[in-house]
């Protein structure tokens, strides 16, 4: 039976970088299966196989499959065979040997002399014995075995890797949630100075202004510098991004497009920043964002 994929086990992120090996010894000899796998954008498969095993890549393959949804893996498969590894069975072909006893016995009738039929001399004519190839069933259906257990230990470490980024990012997007809620607090503050800026820039005029005009100058001015729209849609993208990494399924895919979104809101945010605290919060989103975007390179 195959292994689950991890979009059929507990919910939780997968690495798509891990190693695994397992090796065993049976009466025919040992065999040694040894898989890696780092990240890729789609699952390729590199195999390297022992001859015997040649007829069976396509059967490796479909089992790798069954386990692994992405990544870059390669698999190798080592076969140290056993000193009676040779089925040591020959075969007589009965007709050849026959025949060739009938033409030595007509031989020596037409000679006129009679010999004795030398026995070593027949079987060492071709074909008159041939070797049976052993029975290489026990030997790749050990193989198939052994790959499922190679393959349920790369998704077991690919699981505890995705247990460290699972930690990773949630702390990252911890710190995400952090930013926002500070540069809302602040907010209140950095519109009060500008409007205290721009009242005491006003007064120091030597022409009146139209009390109006003023009022709808400052609304423009705090509609362009406004960063409430970008707030509410990082704190969506922190919660769809928790709720991503509680699926049960492959969720690379969509955690990169979430960070370019993050990505998005980060710019736009500094962008509009007219104060040194928001553009430092800025640039600590872009940090927490790229660290995130590093590795989820990795998730599957």
């Amino acid at each position: 039976m195959p292994p689950l994929k991890s979009d059929q086990t507990s919910n939780m992120i997968y690495s798509m970088t891990a190693f695994a090996a397992t090796e065993q010894t049976y009466p025919f000899g040992r065999l040694a299966w040894e898989m890696r796998s780092v990240n890729h954008r789609f699952l390729d498969i590199s195999l390297r196989l022992p001859e015997e095993f040649r007829p069976l890549e396509g059967d490796f393959r479909e089992q790798i499959a069954a386990c692994l949804s992405r990544g870059k893996v390669d698999a190798s498969l080592r076969f140290t065979p056993s000193s009676d590894f040779s089925s040591g069975q020959i075969a007589l072909n009965e007709d050849l040997a026959k025949a060739l006893l009938t033409a030595h016995s007509s031989l020596s009738e037409l000679a006129g002399v009679e010999q004795t039929v030398s026995l070593a001399a027949v079987l060492r004519w071709p074909g008159v014995v041939s070797e049976l190839p052993p029975d290489l069933t026990p030997l790749r259906e050990a193989a198939k075995q052994q790959l499922t257990q190679a393959c349920e230990g790369l998704l077991a470490a690919r699981r505890r890797e995705g247990e460290k980024l699972e930690q990773m990012l949630q702390e990252r997007l911890q710190g995400i949630q952090a930013l926002t809620v500070q540069v809302r607090e602040w907010l209140p503050q950095i519109r009060d100075k500008l409007k205290l800026k721009l009242d005491n820039k006003l007064a120091s005029l030597d022409y009146p202004v139209e009390p109006g005009r003023v009022e709808q100058e400052l609304a423009l001015y705090m509609q362009k510098l406004d960063v409430d729209e970008e707030l509410d849609r990082l704190d969506s993208h922190v919660s769809e991004a928790i709720r991503t990494l509680s699926q049960s399924e492959p969720v690379g895919r969509r955690l990169d497009f979430l960070l370019q979104e993050f990505n998005r809101e980060a710019n736009t945010l500094g962008s509009k920043s007219v104060d040194s605290r928001t553009s430092q919060a800025g640039v600590e989103l872009k940090v927490l964002i790229e660290q995130m975007r590093e590795q989820v390179q990795n998730v599957e």
